[in-house]
């Protein structure tokens, strides 16, 4: 008897531990969920969801840090799809302009699009058909990925870094090295290495100990990597579907082959990932860099546009090299500063010393194209210009007077020693910058011996590579106010670029109040110039004007928003900045102005009276 009481004892305590076990499972089965596989384009593979940031929930007095890291918006699943990406920058909010505001100040991009959008999205596979059907080789070397930042959008940072984890097999990822060059963000101090420690397992923080310059910090990552090829990637960046292997491929096939990703657009106001044209790398006598057209005689089949496209130069943000190689041939030049001219140095150095540089068609990168540099060097000290002068003294030979008709002023400017450099060059037996000329770039006009180029692509920067070949109508007619019964018109000629936007007494004959709707959401006044918001990165400045159509989206761009199904009478909304147009003061001749679409409701609704459904 007393046997059996023991064993019921027992069978009750196993009995009750069970359930607790069981509990606990479920009460902790969101913090398991990051182990679930991703619905995401491209082979699957067992990859983390965006990480719980217990760590980092109570957040620091800075505002800018509680922007960024205290609560992060997270996606339902990593990968997940944006339906409608313009939406994500509506400033409800004070607090949304703030972020938006501060964004734009520290990173020339709108920061409130960035944290909303997560560590994790879907982006278009925008490779050319014939890559699809590409394979490579099982055994392809191991890539370390370097990553360079200075004071970073923590959202864009950690985007850039899930997107390489999420994109890239395992096998072929050694290692993410991401290297801080002395940033004053508090951020991305300590609180970057926890969230590192604790999340990204391939992941390794850097820190400089003084500004040192893209240059010396992509060597200093470089020096501590151990992957077979480096790869080299700004810090607001996005890979593609299937982005290392042809580059991986291309290296392998010789020590010497540097392989360059095409560069797509990342719209710095809508983060809107757009896909790039087929283009190489050029620079102008300003030794400044610049996109060629690939010129005709390379794309004679359709193959040739998923095949390696011989590239004079490079942009330098994104690349991948040799290891050795790049130790080799004498990485970056360590007299350079901060940021400039290293692109062009290194392209020639390439070259020149029997190196080959290629344009990768099927592996693509998307990248924010910013405005703007959001930074200086120290002291205001123009490196750029120095930079250029450590490279025209060592690569140039008497090409380098071309150089300097463009600017004599840098003549007789210091550019610091430049032995080393020369060293390498006797080492490596460099070729000279003429045989450069003739068998790299022949397309490059010398000054002086005639002939005639292409111009080059104007690409990023807010712009598209859209060349504007007419504008397909959707509609035309009245923007008419809906309380006052006014008309959006322009404060002068319908053809005065920069003129402000008023209201009006409607009248039909009046040609400075007719609006043409665009297939590609313009609003273009009289046939001439669009309804433009560009320049307008805070709310102080409210006033959207005219200027000229550039087919680019962004500023120019206008959607139709409503909570009702009443689509004649709707809020006009900019996505590029967040807000909605609006009649504040709703009397003849008052201006229109640009705010928060949350503002008063019959205030901001506008509607169409169309004269005709297109042309």
């Amino acid at each position: 008897m007393n046997r059996q009481f023991r064993w019921f004892c027992l069978g009750t305590i196993l009995t009750s531990l069970s359930w607790v076990c069981i509990i606990i499972f479920y009460s902790n089965i969101d913090r398991l969920s990051h182990l679930k596989p991703a619905v995401r384009s491209g082979p699957a593979r067992l990859v983390p969801r965006q990480p719980i940031m217990h760590h980092l929930n109570h957040a620091p007095d800075d505002p800018l840090f509680r922007h960024q890291i205290a609560n992060p918006p997270r996606p339902k699943g990593q990968g997940h799809e944006v339906k409608d990406l313009s939406e994500l920058g509506m400033i409800k909010t004070s607090h949304d302009q703030s972020i938006r505001d501060d964004g734009y100040s520290l990173y020339a991009f709108n920061q409130l699009i960035s944290d909303r959008l997560g560590f994790h999205r879907n982006i278009p596979d925008t490779r050319h058909k014939l890559c699809k059907a590409k394979s490579y080789p099982t055994s392809l070397p191991s890539a370390s990925i370097v990553i360079c930042f200075y004071n970073e959008a923590w959202s864009a940072l950690l985007r850039t870094v899930y997107s390489v984890i999420d994109r890239t097999p395992a096998n072929l990822l050694h290692e993410i090295i991401l290297v801080d060059d002395f940033s004053i963000l508090d951020y991305l101090k300590e609180k970057l290495d926890v969230f590192v420690e604790q999340n990204l397992a391939k992941v390794k923080v850097v820190h400089a100990k003084k500004r040192e310059g893209l240059m010396r910090a992509r060597t200093l990552g470089a020096d501590r990597a151990s992957g077979d090829v480096l790869v080299f990637l700004d810090s607001h960046c996005e890979m593609n579907v299937d982005w290392i292997e042809p580059l991986l491929a291309h290296v392998k096939e010789k020590q010497s082959n540097v392989a360059i990703p095409i560069i797509d657009i990342i719209n710095s106001d809508t983060l809107e990932y757009q896909a790039s044209p087929l283009v190489r790398g050029g620079f102008n006598w300003g030794l400044h860099f610049q996109w060629d057209p690939v010129p005709p005689s390379y794309l004679t089949t359709a193959a040739d546009f998923a095949n390696p496209i011989k590239s004079p130069t490079m942009a330098g943000g994104l690349f991948a090299i040799n290891r050795k190689y790049f130790n080799e041939i004498g990485k970056y030049d360590q007299g350079m500063d901060i940021w400039g001219g290293e692109n062009l140095e290194i392209s020639f150095r390439i070259w020149q010393c029997g190196g080959h540089m290629d344009i990768i068609p099927c592996s693509r990168v998307g990248h924010i194209f910013r405005s703007r540099r959001p930074y200086g060097a120290p002291g205001g000290v123009d490196t750029i210009t120095r930079n250029s002068l450590r490279m025209v003294h060592v690569w140039l030979d008497e090409f380098k007077e071309h150089y300097f008709k463009t600017f004599p002023q840098a003549r007789d400017l210091d550019y610091g020693d430049i032995s080393d450099r020369l060293a390498i060059r006797n080492r490596l037996q460099c070729k000279s910058f003429k045989w450069y000329l003739k068998n790299v770039y022949p397309e490059q006009v010398v000054p002086g011996e005639g002939g005639s180029r292409v111009p080059p692509f104007m690409l990023g920067a807010g712009r598209s590579f859209k060349r504007s070949r007419g504008k397909e109508v959707l509609n035309r007619g009245w923007l008419r106010h809906i309380t006052s019964g006014l008309c959006a018109t322009s404060a002068e000629n319908s053809h005065t670029k920069g003129a402000k936007i008023q209201l009006s007494e409607c009248d039909n004959s009046n040609k400075n109040q007719v609006w043409i709707h665009t297939k590609d959401n313009e609003l273009v006044l009289a046939d001439l110039l669009c309804l433009d918001t560009e320049g307008r990165k805070s709310l102080n400045e409210r006033y959207p004007h005219i200027k000229k159509c550039h087919g680019s989206h962004g500023s120019q761009e206008w959607k139709w928003i409503s909570k009702s199904h009443n689509k004649a009478m709707q809020n006009l909304y900019n996505p590029a900045s967040g807000l909605c147009l609006a009649a504040v003061d709703a009397q003849d001749g008052k201006p229109i102005t640009m705010e928060l679409c949350s503002s008063h409701v019959n205030v901001l609704q506008f509607k169409m009276i169309w004269s005709n459904k297109g042309r």
